[in-house]
């Protein structure tokens, strides 16, 4: 139940007659036409630029637009006033027993309430982690894979056909420097110093590779020409951090439903096919690029390479695929991997990225906007750093990764749960502050704590009020008399349960999980809020003598308790019941 889109549809027909009326000329888009919370509540629940967005194509003043709308929208008994301001706002106010369904809404569909359907079953493919199986996941992969894979649970949850997909990038030249630095750890495990030269992984998370190389090889590789163990050694080491990578997402509570491989475009022609079709379309090439700019002359060597024609598709420059000694660029996969993508259906395509890939985006972009002729979307999400800080310090740690904190060794010391919260409480596009202390403290300033303790309190009411005899099932609480919820208090959280529905649409439609975390933030604000009140007020507060009072209160309570596991649901955050 998406009150606002309800009001929306219930403008649209207002506007509708009065075209039918001549009020309004035909004709009219009503698209842009929005329902939404005013900037300021004291001026009324919601309100409309109805007035506003049709006054210029109508040839209208937008006041005498909102006054004519005014008055069919107070016909319905939901809205009880309708205000003109400033140029042409329209402010409405709703009648209580309209907040008061909601919470009734909320109970009866549990943690279904505020599912949308704006989807509508589209097919989208949310690529996100995608880290070189050369070693164990950092901590700038564990944003990245919260931002995932929480998007793509608020994509199911609007209605998206959703599937999550880690490409391994096993092709280049990094998985053969693994092969190398897993080959002296091999050697290591027969006894031998290994030699970890500059350019090699010295983290020694690969002793046990080396040490499962031996019990694999014996010592039939030892002294041998890389000629002859590299392609083995490769194919084994990338195994063994993929089955680590995939138990590091786990512990995150991330599961893939596809993993791609990179090294399975590489002779089988899907590369080949990929540029070809862009060549069928004229935008493969030959030539040189201009010298990049602040570069001087004598530093630049024009050479003559096969360029992909992106800037047709709203690229800065084109951009090269092969180069001249006839190799492919670093490009020419990820091309025909999304190609690939496309080819298998998907209707839209979502790639969560480091921020160091900021100039991947409008290339790729080109390339599926080339290769799809314009049918499939692509959005580039970059995740930005993590700082973590301990003791009021930036916190550091080796351990076995080498030079930096690995995945596991953030959700070992914080948890999945508060992990995964923290980590969306910035947009994904902004830098994020991971303070082991204050991610672990008991206060209103750790958002994760606030939105567990609220449910927490919910839980709690719940229980007091069985061991009081009350009965709390969510069919009685539906059913009771909610009228009873008649204190501004009350309504103002009944109010703040009805943007739910409104904010996942909004959410899905931005790919902004983060959206979600604010949201359950300042609804427990608004839980605890009214919790407080009631120390003061005794009629706020939560058990009355008399049991169908208790039970309309208990009902708002319950409310706010399913919207706060429903959306802890989408960011992956198991709630809280009782804190400790």
């Amino acid at each position: 139940m998406n009150l606002f889109a309800d009001i929306r549809a219930t403008v649209l027909d207002a506007l509708t007659q009065m075209q039918a009326e001549g009020t309004l000329p035909d004709g009219l888009d009503f698209a842009s036409v929005a329902v939404e919370p005013p900037r300021d509540a004291a001026h009324g629940d919601m309100a409309t630029n109805a007035a506003m967005v049709l006054a210029k194509p109508a040839g209208m003043q937008p006041r005498a637009i909102a006054e004519a709308l005014a008055a069919k929208l107070l016909a319905d008994p939901r809205i009880t006033a309708a205000d003109v301001a400033g140029p042409g706002f329209l402010n409405l106010r709703l009648a209580q027993d309209v907040w008061q369904a909601l919470v009734k809404a909320a109970l009866l569909q549990g943690t279904d309430f505020g599912r949308a359907d704006v989807g509508k079953g589209q097919k989208v493919n949310v690529e996100f982690v995608s880290a070189n199986p050369t070693g164990p996941m950092h901590v700038g992969h564990v944003r990245g894979a919260v931002v995932g894979d929480a998007l793509a649970n608020l994509l199911a949850f609007a209605g998206w056909d959703v599937t999550r997909e880690y490409y391994i990038n096993d092709g280049g030249a990094q998985v053969d420097v693994l092969a190398r630095s897993a080959y002296e750890r091999y050697r290591e495990a027969h006894g031998l110093e290994p030699e970890i030269r500059e350019g090699l992984y010295p983290g020694d998370y690969l002793v046990p590779v080396g040490e499962a190389l031996k019990e694999k090889y014996g010592d039939t590789l030892l002294d041998k020409g890389e000629q002859v163990w590299l392609a083995d050694v490769r194919e084994f080491a990338t195994q063994m951090m993929m089955a680590r990578i995939r138990e590091d997402l786990a512990a995150l509570g991330v599961e893939m439903d596809l993993y791609s491989s990179e090294k399975a475009l590489y002779g089988t022609g899907k590369i080949e096919a990929a540029i070809q079709t862009l060549k069928d379309m004229d935008l493969i090439y030959e030539g040189a690029l201009e010298a990049p700019k602040g570069k001087e002359l004598e530093d630049w060597e024009p050479r003559i390479q096969t360029l992909f024609r992106s800037t047709a598709h709203g690229d800065d420059v084109d951009r090269p695929v092969q180069k001249s000694d006839g190799s492919w660029t670093y490009f020419a996969p990820d091309i025909a991997y999304h190609f690939d993508k496309v080819q298998r259906g998907y209707d839209q395509l979502i790639d969560i990225f480091g921020a160091d890939h900021g100039g991947y985006v409008k290339r790729m972009k080109a390339a599926v906007s080339a290769l799809s002729g314009g049918r499939v979307g692509l959005d580039i999400k970059l995740i930005q750093l993590v700082k973590l800080w301990k003791n009021g310090e930036p916190f550091k740690m080796s351990k076995r990764a080498g030079t930096f904190v690995t995945l596991r060794d953030v959700v070992e010391m914080a948890g999945a749960d508060v992990t995964r919260f923290i980590m969306l409480t910035r947009k994904n596009d902004v830098a994020l502050d991971f303070d082991f202390d204050k991610v672990l403290e008991q206060s209103k300033d750790n958002p994760v704590f606030y939105v567990q303790y609220a449910n927490a309190r919910v839980n709690s009411i719940l229980r007091k009020a069985r061991e009081a005899g009350v009965d709390v099932s969510d069919a009685t609480l539906a059913a009771a008399d909610l009228s009873k919820l008649d204190h501004a208090a009350e309504i103002a959280v009944a109010k703040k349960i009805a943007e739910w529905p409104r904010l996942v649409e909004i959410a899905a439609r931005g790919n902004e999980p983060h959206r979600v975390a604010f949201y359950l933030y300042e609804l427990a604000s608004d839980l605890h809020g009214l919790w407080n009140r009631g120390n003061d007020d005794v009629s706020l507060r939560f058990l009355q003598d008399d049991t169908a009072t208790s039970q309309a209160k208990i009902a708002l309570v319950r409310a706010v308790g399913v919207v706060i596991c429903s959306g802890l649901g989408i960011l992956g955050v198991t709630p809280v019941e009782e804190m400790r």
